[in-house]
C-alpha cells in the first residue's frame, strides 16, 4: 500500500506541468492570453502602417489593448511585402489589405492599376484598403502636407477597377468620402455614391469616417442600402480635437451620444469599429486612449450590440474565423 502510495504521489509531480499547460490551452481557447478577463474582443478593421513604425511593435500596442486582430496596410515607403510578413510572423492578428493610397493613384498614374495587379500576384492579401473618393489635404500643425487632395468619382476609372477588384476577391469596397468637406456638388456626389452601392446591392459596401455624415443622414442611408455599412475610424472626441477635419462625433462624454447609441442598437449589423491609424502619432497612448473609450461606449451598450460592432460585424464582412466569445 505504501509502495502505491509513492507511485501516485511520483506520478502527480511529474503529471503537474502538463496538467497545468492544458488548463492553460483551455483558458486561452475562452480567453485570448492578450485579453484581459471579462474584456470584449476587438478587430480593427482598417488601420494603416507608414515607415515611422516598428511594425512589431503594432501588435505589442495590439495586446496592450486587448485588440485581436487588425486589417493592415502599407502606407508611405512601406512595401506591401512587409504587411504580408507581418502577418505570417503573427498568424491571426494581422489581416494584411491591399494598399491602394499613394501618389499613383492621387495623381491619376496608370501606374496605380500595375501596383494593384503585382500585390494580387503576391498572394496573401484578405482585404482592400479604404478607396479615396474625396479626400481633403490633411496638414498637420507644422503646416506640412501630409496627404494631397484627391478627388475620383464612383465613375472615375480609378474607382470602377478597384471596386472589379474587391467584387472579384469578395472584399468589402470601403470608400473614404468626406462629405462634410465637399461643400459644392455634394448632393450630385452623394447621388452618384448610392448608384453605385444599389447597382451591386449583394456586394458589401461601407463608408469610412461614417462618411462625416450626421445620425439622420445614415439612417437614411441605412433604410436605403441594406449593403452599406459604416466604419467609426476618427469619430471619436479625441480624434475631433486632434483634427482640423469636420469628422463625425459619435460620443457624448465617454459614451456614444443618444442618438448614436439608439441607431447603433436599432441596426447593429451595420456599425463595424475601425481605427484607421495611419502615422506615428496614431500608434502609442493615443491609439491606447482611443481603445480605452471605446470600451466604455461599448460597455454601455446591450452585449449582442457591442459584440457585433467590436468584432462580429468585421468577421462577417471580411469572412474572418470568428473570436472564441
Amino acid at each position: 500500500m505504501v509502495d502505491l502510495r509513492i507511485r501516485f504521489r511520483l506520478f502527480a509531480l511529474r503529471a503537474a506541468p502538463l496538467l497545468v499547460l492544458l488548463a492553460v490551452g483551455c483558458f486561452w481557447a475562452v480567453e485570448p492570453p492578450h485579453l484581459r478577463a471579462g474584456e470584449i474582443p476587438i478587430i480593427d478593421a482598417h488601420s494603416q502602417v507608414d515607415f515611422s513604425q516598428d511594425m512589431d511593435r503594432i501588435v505589442r500596442l495590439m495586446d496592450e489593448g486587448g485588440v485581436e486582430t487588425t486589417l493592415l496596410a502599407a502606407r508611405r515607403r512601406v512595401r506591401p511585402e512587409e504587411v504580408l510578413a507581418l502577418a505570417e510572423r503573427h498568424p491571426g492578428r494581422i489581416v494584411p489589405s491591399v494598399r491602394t493610397k499613394g501618389g499613383k493613384y492621387a495623381s491619376h498614374d496608370p501606374g496605380y492599376f500595375n501596383i494593384v495587379k503585382k500585390q494580387l500576384k503576391l498572394g496573401g492579401f484578405r482585404a482592400m484598403a479604404e478607396v479615396l473618393l474625396w479626400h481633403a489635404e490633411k496638414i498637420n500643425g507644422k503646416g506640412q502636407v501630409m496627404a494631397p487632395k484627391v478627388v475620383a468619382l464612383p465613375e472615375d476609372e480609378r474607382v470602377r477597377a478597384s471596386l472589379r477588384v474587391a467584387l472579384r476577391q469578395r472584399w468589402p469596397f470601403v470608400m473614404h468620402i468626406e462629405f462634410a468637406s465637399i461643400g459644392t456638388g455634394r448632393d450630385e456626389f452623394m447621388d452618384k455614391v448610392e448608384a453605385l452601392v444599389a447597382a451591386h446591392p449583394e456586394h458589401p459596401f461601407a463608408l469610412i469616417h461614417m462618411g462625416q455624415l450626421d445620425a439622420r443622414e445614415v439612417a437614411r442611408l441605412i433604410e436605403a442600402h441594406p449593403n452599406l455599412a459604416f466604419l467609426t475610424a476618427h469619430t471619436t472626441p479625441l480624434s475631433v480635437k486632434k483634427s482640423r477635419e469636420p469628422w463625425t462625433n459619435l460620443f457624448s462624454g465617454r459614451r456614444l451620444a443618444p442618438n448614436w447609441k439608439a441607431l447603433v442598437v436599432r441596426h447593429p449589423d451595420r456599425f463595424v469599429l475601425a481605427f484607421d491609424n495611419v502615422w506615428e502619432g496614431h500608434w502609442g497612448p493615443f491609439y491606447l486612449k482611443q481603445i480605452a473609450l471605446w470600451r466604455q461606449a461599448l460597455a454601455d451598450l446591450p452585449p449582442d450590440v457591442a459584440h457585433a460592432v467590436a468584432h462580429r460585424n468585421a468577421e462577417r464582412l471580411w469572412k474572418l474565423t470568428p473570436l472564441p466569445r
